[in-house]
């Protein structure tokens, strides 16, 4: 793989910089990367799956431990793809890759009835191809781009609309229960993904199929955090804080608190205790 030079570009450079501390943190808090792993780094052709092969790249040549990285794309048989994008960029950049392919494009526009959101059926199709990959490869690590903004509106959506207070973790295990999940650019911005892959003019690849539905219910969350960072500059960040800050004491779950079995005994075990916070963001707000 070519090494990584130091861009003459301060601009790319600084940001560069800015994004890779970021991801070199989140993969330090949940023990992403371990020595001997081989990292599935799935690239979509979007900004956010281009940038986190950048910083893994980085991360691999500067790390103690050793890994080995391989980009796996999955093509979905979009009409119009451009199936030769992707292939170009990796071999100019000295990286080992995989095309799978694989026509669930086909099978969303089956079952999905025109003016349907076809996200959730896609993100299925596609998770379950790109596990049946991790294993057949023998990957240890299957890395995803999702980011800070990703996390946050995944918290409101299913607060929204499921009644459940679950986002996405930076580390999972996966739903067939044989892979290791995790997302480096957990801790990153996207606004500030996207200003690096617009600088470095990475070959972005758009999706035909969920990325051009524009009624999304996540455009929705969206467009509210556009808002949030125009008037309230650091409100989503705060809230991606919290969803790392969490007093089962001060909820309703009964699974992660005992609230039958309370007694003014445990006091001492209770974070926080009946500080009033919320009046105090009232007469800030």
């Amino acid at each position: 793989m070519k090494s990584r030079q130091v861009s003459p570009d301060p601009e790319i450079d600084k940001l560069y910089r800015k994004i890779r501390s970021l991801v070199g943190r989140a993969v330090s808090d949940f023990n992403m990367i371990e020595d001997g792993d081989l990292i599935m780094v799935c690239l979509s052709g979007g900004a956010d799956s281009y940038t986190m092969l950048d910083m893994l790249i980085g991360l691999q040549q500067a790390a103690p431990i050793h890994f080995e990285l391989i980009a796996v794309n999955l093509d979905q048989k979009q009409p119009g793809f451009p199936e030769e994008i992707l292939p170009n960029y990796l071999k100019s950049i000295g990286i080992n890759y995989l095309v799978v392919e694989e026509d669930t494009y086909s099978i969303v526009k089956q079952r999905i009835p025109v003016g349907k959101t076809t996200c959730s059926l896609c993100s299925r199709l596609r998770r379950g191809v790109l596990y049946k990959t991790a294993q057949k490869i023998g990957a240890s690590k299957i890395a995803l781009g999702h980011h800070a903004d990703d996390i946050v509106e995944t918290a409101f959506l299913n607060m929204f609309y499921n009644g459940r207070l679950k986002s996405m973790p930076a580390k999972l295990v996966s739903d067939d229960k044989n892979n290791i999940v995790i997302r480096p650019l957990a801790y990153a911005r996207e606004q500030l993904i996207k200003e690096y892959a617009e600088i470095r003019a990475f070959p972005i690849i758009p999706c035909n199929l969920c990325g051009s539905q524009q009624n999304l219910q996540r455009q929705s969350v969206k467009a509210l955090f556009r808002q949030w960072d125009q008037h309230h500059p650091g409100r989503v960040q705060n809230i991606f804080n919290a969803l790392g800050r969490v007093t089962p004491s001060h909820l309703l779950d009964r699974g992660l608190f005992d609230f039958e079995n309370l007694t003014t005994g445990d006091s001492d075990n209770i974070e926080d205790l009946d500080i009033l916070f919320d009046a105090e963001v009232a007469i800030r707000g």
